[in-house]
């Protein structure tokens, strides 16, 4: 019989993680605690979206997420600790929930590589609070899978997380983990085809263009009079097919047709998910150096090479786009002032997807050990790229131009470790994926000078990211 790499290195490490765990059950029972007993083990290579696809059960909380251009992917399964809350002090109470799973989290490393740590998974919503009731996402979710599947530079991981007290057996514990692991090294994947398959479905806009249009004439009115300088109008556009939506398929369609975004995915357990392929990251933070995006003002992709310079060269030039663009700027380094952070900015460049290009500045800093990643993500969400300018008026008057609840869209979404790195992203181009009907959310920037016709056509042009992909 041959045996497995994952068999062979399974039996190499079976003594020490059996010991490993005994040892936490013995400290659980001398001291009448619960713990967390978190493995991490390198394993052969395998598609984290694959191990989505056919490890998670419907009544599993998931969370993947992808960066092309980082060579990660990363597939979370399953809470062994879970946080789900609401309202303004959101982002502390889950600051605290991390803090306290880290105070029981005990680790067994196979090497001390940082990529191997345990995260916590998190999605919060665009409001603090949901203002319609059955929207399936909690205003801040935030949990600590019991699998976490790694990809980074074609090496792979996989972190384990498990409950321990003093009545576990851990032979079962350690039986579980060997059949699940030899499952996930036996998946291989065949990517399908891409395509369109827009013939399948029906559309309805949540809102007809004549009522988005109307309330971008109302949002001029109130600029002009100086109630506010920009807000963000988003339109929703329900979508439904015959057969239930194919998760695996519809992600593996966005990260072929968006090479250079992030794509994501996270479910409630419930049934629902929440998908993307957003370009825009919110937060990144790698060993106390932060990276963030200004994000704002666009132009559609030419269809010739000729076209495209020209596209791009009107948008570096528009004054109405750098405005927009700036406003953005202004409010993320003033943010990070607040906090203490000393932001270093460069001149605006491109941002260059498949159907639309963006005006695009990187902005740096130094994060501070007294300041916590959520912090930062408390502090810059929502910015002007998806709310507008003054923030607070502004997200007061989204909820009177909008008769959709928001949710997850143009809200953050990602992970935090145990050192404080972190990445957090916006969750534009995105959609919510309720068995066969798909909600696709996508909004445009009105300040002054702005065209209703040509908001109304960003918007539709901005919905093709998810409808492309679809299946």
């Amino acid at each position: 019989m041959t045996v497995s790499s994952c068999r062979s290195d399974f039996l190499v490490y079976n003594q020490e993680i059996y010991q490993f765990l005994l040892a936490v059950r013995e400290k659980c029972a001398r001291n009448n605690t619960t713990k967390i007993a978190s493995v991490s083990l390198d394993i052969n290579l395998v598609d984290p979206l694959v191990v989505l696809a056919k490890l998670a059960q419907v009544n599993q909380v998931t969370f993947y997420w992808e960066n092309q251009a980082s060579g990660e992917s990363i597939v979370a399964i399953d809470a062994v600790a879970k946080l789900e809350v609401a309202g303004k002090e959101r982002f502390s109470k889950a600051q605290k929930f991390i803090q306290d799973c880290l105070d029981s989290l005990v680790n067994f490393k196979q090497n001390k590589t940082n990529f191997l740590q345990p995260r916590f998974f998190c999605s919060f919503s665009f409001f603090d609070e949901n203002s319609q009731l059955g929207y399936p996402f909690s205003p801040g979710t935030v949990f600590l899978p019991s699998w976490q599947v790694a990809v980074k530079n074609n090496r792979c991981h996989v972190t384990i997380n498990v409950a321990i007290d003093a009545s576990v057996n851990i032979s079962t514990i350690l039986h579980v983990l060997w059949t699940k692991l030899e499952f996930i090294q036996s998946l291989t994947y065949h990517p399908s085809h891409t395509g369109n398959y827009l013939g399948k479905f029906s559309q309805k806009l949540v809102e007809n263009p004549e009522k988005f249009k109307a309330s971008v004439l109302s949002a001029l009115k109130a600029i002009k009079t100086g109630q506010f300088s920009k807000i963000v109008l988003a339109s929703a556009l329900d979508v439904y097919s015959t057969t239930s939506f194919n998760l695996l398929k519809s992600l593996s369609n966005l990260r072929q047709l968006h090479p250079n975004c992030y794509i994501f995915s996270t479910s409630n357990g419930k049934g629902q998910s929440f998908i993307g392929a957003s370009p825009e990251r919110l937060i990144n933070v790698q060993e106390r150096q932060l990276v963030t995006d200004a994000l704002a003002g666009s132009a559609p992709r030419g269809k010739t090479p000729e076209e495209d310079a020209k596209n791009a060269n009107l948008l570096l030039q528009s004054q109405k786009e750098r405005h927009e663009h700036s406003l953005v700027m202004d409010f993320i380094t003033q943010q990070l002032l607040k906090l203490g952070l000393l932001p270093q900015v460069v001149a605006p460049r491109l941002r260059q997807l498949s159907n639309i290009q963006h005006l695009w500045t990187p902005i740096q800093a130094i994060v501070p050990a007294s300041v916590h990643p959520l912090q930062i993500v408390a502090h810059l969400h929502p910015t002007p790229a998806v709310a507008g300018s003054e923030r607070d008026i502004a997200m007061n008057k989204i909820q009177q131009y909008e008769t959709f609840e928001r949710g997850l869209y143009a809200a953050p979404l990602g992970w935090v470790d145990a050192d404080g790195n972190c990445e957090f992203i916006v969750g534009i181009r995105s959609a919510l994926i309720d068995g066969n009907r798909a909600r696709l959310y996508a909004g445009a920037g009105i300040v002054a000078g702005s065209d209703p016709e040509k908001e109304l056509a960003e918007i539709q042009l901005k919905f093709q990211a998810l409808l492309k992909a679809l299946v």
